[in-house]
């Protein structure tokens, strides 16, 4: 058989799975059904290979080349043209043949006519003869309209958004298959992909939209964005106007518009396999080498072929996507939009370096879409050098059930910093940090508030997350409530999500890795790191988590003490991650490379490489070898065969002494070669074999088993090395920054010398004059912000570098610019902050009256104290004050006279005078 003919089997197979009757000449039947390909049609160009008929007219043509000649098919368009434009013999009548088709057996390239600049591109396969009759039937075509899309009407959007729907616009335009979208975290990803969605649908007249989130959580919170999402042009919401449905089912309806899946879910549709709900849970951006793992192999399905989406938006589109899950994204016949704020080298390939927007997050914080982060290092004994337990008995603690028991050490053991909370457990360094952290949470880190910020600490396991719960609540002296755990383990996980966005409790949350990317809490304002990240992008990923804005008002909700907008987050370094050695890539863990749970989610979700297979079933057998003999029992029970079974089963998939003896055919050669006419037989036992093997981890409840099984092992407690703190200070950035900060407002005073002359002299001036003072003063603090410095982040900069001159844990606010002025000019020594003054000065001031004739009632005092804290923030009191909140509660102005009498003018005279001295 020619290499020619072998690829027409193939063609006449891919056609006929497409829905075509392949018919020859001689036995033509152009009614036979919907779609007839006939082989070797005459022209009066000559035969084509294939001529497509639909309804008796023809519509297309095919060109068949040998598998060899996959590089030339762009070369055989014109010869297609030829063919489409000719006469076609036997047939009569007036006909327009719109479709061409390029092929081989691995290729297929397709060109519709209509298109203005019409382009051939890469197929997997033929369209159905159902989709070109749709085809046909239409005004005009997707990419025809795409070039006729309305103008962009960029009211309540980012300048951002507008470039990349304007980019988008123009990328679609010119027919170019893949644009990537690279926007800082919080600068409206989603919301720039849901409004370019809607355009498509309503301008271009696209029929489906998928929308691939990375997790279920994540496709939960793009449905939500979908359908809140009012658009420009019309009051309704977008459910209203168009079908918005999240995957959950291996089944796709045919009446939506969006359809919203993660991709191993869209792959298990594809497959015809119905998909455990937990893999939903797995980001395979944060799985440990599933970027190495063997490509998915996807077959054409009739229920959902190519052509079944127009575009797909990948959101968090990161590296792991391209080799593993490429095949789901190729198989469509669509555009591809990827959103991502850390694309890398391979993004930027996979999208042919299309990116129609380039918003990096530095430019975001200059824009003040998103803050920036101070970085605060806690180092510790312990988190540097590790430790050391001499042979003794020491206390294990089973990571399961956490039950404890004594046992004696074969041997001395040193453990290094990477084996914490892993295979040894030092509470007494978890204490340390989170210790360190409380001290500093209200001094150095966040001196304005009462209570502590929004926290989000990431952990190493769910076990270690266990043990910095405990701590937490102990350290702070706080309840359940006050900090909880959000892991995929966790129970209620999804509600705790809810909880910490939106409400007052948790304050701090501790993860694993399910809301390390993507996952929006915008009022969390501190990231402690109590492990290590070693990929560039997926670090960059857990920071986003705390860059987002937030308005004073909607902070307020969830932290009542905040005063300003939130204008920055704060790292807290407890492992090094800040200075570790980054790559592009998450790194394998050297031993093992990938983890059991991780490896059976790779195969329950349709890998079935060696490697992986292989993989498990070391792990399996290692399992056997601790488990105890009630376990192995059990694990017979649960599974329905033994773990040696289960490891044999899966190591006898890839021995081909094994499968050949199973199939009944000759052992492999001296060079390790099938005869070619078992072949067929060996590939068909193998199949069998993997099949049988892998059959267990389909089952949600063996996953679970072996995990809670292998995670019931035990970690040694070390309680004689207790930790010291080493170091707990800003890191040099935060040096740099503050001197820069500083730098700023020198020159600031500089140019604004005339000003500030007048209001550095603002507690001289008679209390009557200072309302228009601290009107100046408001707008002179107007200008200092549009230089991205606000009095708190100012305050910060000078206790950062001269903390023995600058009183810490202040809430600094505006009557303290004047203040940072006068420090800076040299006209103070130590910065004090206004409202301590006026505290201290109404303190003397009072029991200064109180020790002569006057003596203050209990009545008179909570006026006064009123008025101390009216100055504290406008630095004086008026008469028309009185009026105001919160004094008109009391009776205002009237009640004053009517309780201080006729002192009442005095009284206010003194206080404005003495408190601001």
């Amino acid at each position: 058989m020619q290499p020619e003919e072998k690829a027409r089997l193939v063609i006449d197979r891919k056609l006929k799975e497409s829905g075509w009757i392949i018919q020859d000449l001689s036995e033509l039947n152009l009614i036979a059904g919907l779609g007839v390909a006939v082989r070797e049609y005459q022209t009066s160009c000559g035969k084509v290979d294939y001529a497509l008929f639909m309804e008796g007219v023809p519509v297309g043509v095919v060109e068949a080349k040998a598998e060899n000649k996959g590089e030339i098919l762009t070369t055989v368009e014109a010869q297609n043209a030829r063919y489409a434009h000719s006469e076609l013999k036997y047939f009569v009548g007036s006909h327009s043949i719109r479709f061409a088709y390029e092929a081989t057996s691995q290729i297929t390239r397709f060109t519709d006519y209509k298109d203005i600049d019409y382009r051939s591109r890469a197929v997997f396969s033929f369209h159905r003869p159902e989709t070109l009759l749709e085809l046909l039937g239409k005004e005009d075509t997707i990419r025809n309209n795409m070039k006729r899309i309305r103008p962009l009407d960029g009211a309540g959007f980012r300048e951002c958004q507008i470039k990349a729907i304007q980019n988008l616009d123009k990328s679609f335009a010119d027919n170019r298959p893949k644009a990537l979208v690279q926007m800082a975290t919080g600068a409206g990803k989603t919301y720039t992909a849901i409004t370019f969605a809607y355009r498509l649908l309503k301008y271009s007249r696209v029929n489906r939209i998928l929308f691939l989130a990375d997790t279920k959580s994540l496709g939960i919170q793009a449905e939500q964005e979908f359908r809140a999402y009012i658009p420009n042009d019309d009051a309704r919401v977008f459910p209203d106007i168009y079908g918005v449905h999240r995957l959950v089912r291996s089944y796709m309806p045919g009446d939506c518009q969006i359809y919203i899946s993660t991709i191993q879910r869209m792959y298990s549709i594809l497959k015809g396999e119905e998909l455990d709900e937990k893999a939903d849970e797995i980001s395979f951006n944060e799985v440990d080498g599933a970027d190495r793992q063997k490509p998915k192999e996807v077959v054409y399905n009739p229920k959902y072929p190519p052509e079944f989406f127009d575009c797909i938006i990948v959101d968090e589109c990161h590296r792991s996507i391209y080799n593993v899950w490429k095949q789901v994204l190729d198989y469509f016949d669509a555009f591809i939009v990827g959103l991502t704020a850390t694309p890398d080298q391979r993004t930027f390939a996979f999208f042919n370096q299309n990116v129609v927007s380039e918003y990096s997050r530095e430019q975001a914080i200059v824009d003040g879409v998103n803050v920036g982060e101070d970085i605060f290092v806690i180092e510790t004994d312990v988190s540097k050098h590790g430790g050391h337990l001499m042979k003794q008995m020491v206390e294990y603690r089973d990571r399961l059930t956490r039950a404890r028991r004594w046992k004696q050490l074969d041997e001395e053991v040193d453990y290094s910093p990477s084996e914490l909370d892993r295979n040894v457990v030092n509470l007494s360094q978890i204490i340390t940090i989170i210790r360190t952290f409380k001290e500093n949470v209200f001094t150095t880190l966040f001196p304005r508030r009462k209570e502590v910020p929004k926290t989000l600490i990431f952990a190493k396991t769910d076990s270690h997350a266990d043990d910095i719960i405990n701590v937490v609540r102990e350290e702070f002296g706080k309840g359940n409530e006050f900090c909880q755990k959000i892991t995929y383990s966790a129970k209620n996980a999804e509600q705790a999500l809810s909880s910490f966005r939106n409400e007052y409790n948790p304050t701090i949350a501790v993860t694993v890795n399910m809301i390390a990317t993507g996952t929006d809490v915008k009022a969390i304002e501190c990231l402690v790191f109590m492990r290590d990240v070693r990929s560039r992008s997926y670090f960059e990923q857990m920071k986003g988590r705390g860059t987002r804005t937030l308005n004073k008002d909607q902070l307020q909700q969830v932290t009542p003490s905040a005063t300003e907008n939130k204008d920055h987050f704060v790292i807290i370094d407890a492992t090094g991650v800040t200075r570790s050695k980054k790559t592009d890539s998450r790194p394998l863990d050297v031993k093992p490379s990938v983890s059991t749970k991780t490896l059976m989610t790779l195969v329950a979700t349709g890998t079935k490489d060696k490697e992986t297979l292989t993989a498990l079933a070391s792990r399996i057998a290692r399992l056997n070898s601790q488990m105890t003999a009630t376990e192995k029992q059990e694990f017979k029970n649960v599974v329905g065969q033994s773990a040696g079974e289960v490891a044999q089963n899966l190591l006898n998939a890839f021995d081909d002494d094994v499968v050949c003896e199973r199939a009944e055919i000759d052992p492999p050669d001296e060079k390790g070669e099938i005869r070619e006419e078992d072949k067929p037989k060996y590939e068909r036992t193998q199949k069998e074999l993997v099949q049988k093997a892998i059959a267990p981890f389909h089952k949600p409840q063996v996953r679970n088993f072996i995990e809670s099984t292998r995670n019931s092992h035990e970690q040694i407690i070390d309680s004689d090395n207790v930790d010291t703190l080493l170091f707990a200070g800003f890191a040099e950035s935060q040096q740099e920054k503050a001197d820069q900060t500083i730098k700023t407002f020198r020159e600031f005073i500089e140019e604004r010398k005339d000003e500030i002359i007048a209001l550095g002299i603002i507690y001289d001036q008679p209390y009557q004059q200072r309302a228009i003072a601290l009107d100046g003063l408001k707008k002179l603090y107007e200008k200092l912000k549009q230089r991205a410095i606000s009095v708190e982040t100012l305050w910060t900069s000078y206790a950062v570098k001269k903390p023995d001159n600058v009183k810490k844990g202040t809430v600094a606010q505006l009557a303290d610019l004047v203040s940072m002025i006068r420090f800076e000019m040299g006209m103070l020594g130590e910065l004090t902050p206004f409202a301590e003054r006026v505290h201290a000065n109404f303190q003397s001031w009072t029991m200064k009256k109180n020790s002569g004739n006057v003596h203050f009632t209990d009545e008179q005092m909570a006026w006064l104290r009123l008025v101390r804290d009216h100055i504290k923030i406008s630095l004086s009191i008026t008469y028309d004050d009185l009026e105001l909140t919160p004094f008109d509660a009391r009776g205002g102005l009237a009640k004053f006279y009517e309780i201080f009498g006729d002192e009442y003018e005095s009284i206010l005279a003194e206080l404005n005078s003495v408190l601001v001295s």
